[in-house]
């Protein structure tokens, strides 16, 4: 299976870029290259992509186990090498789940089988950056 997306360049430092699911989004520098700002950043969209395909996953999971999950955020964070061409050498990846029932230990397997076994980007992702997963579990009082 092949993916085929098209980058048009929109003027200045500005690109449209559609995807197969026949949404666009813009892409474009900050003001400090050239850019007015107004689009996605390349390499935050790379984490954007990391974060989405383990999120992915990680739902789809969810509804499979019929856990009780309130919330459920990541965090990434990457540290970008300082020579050019910069790229990430190290991301930290934080699952964060809110809820009153939390089943960690479901939970947890949820997240080792998406970094693991199923989301591609994060494979993808592993032969170029040192990879360091973390899940928080944050629970809920019962109100009574």
């Amino acid at each position: 299976m092949t993916n085929h997306i098209t980058t048009k360049w929109l003027g200045e430092m500005a690109f449209e870029s559609n995807n197969p699911s026949g949404l666009s989004l813009t892409i474009d520098a900050g003001p400090e290259n050239g850019g007015a700002g107004e689009g996605l950043r390349p390499k935050a969209l790379m984490l954007s992509s990391l974060a989405g395909c383990s999120g992915l996953d990680v739902a789809s999971l969810i509804k499979k186990m019929k856990l009780d999950v309130d919330d459920f955020q990541m965090e990434t964070i990457a540290n970008l090498t300082d020579e050019h061409p910069k790229y990430y050498d190290s991301v930290v990846i934080e699952y964060h789940f809110h809820g009153s029932n939390l089943n960690e230990g479901k939970l947890q397997k949820a997240v080792d089988l998406s970094v693991e076994k199923y989301c591609g980007v994060m494979e993808m992702f592993r032969k170029f950056a040192e990879l360091e997963i973390k899940t928080f579990f944050h629970h809920k009082e019962v109100e009574v």
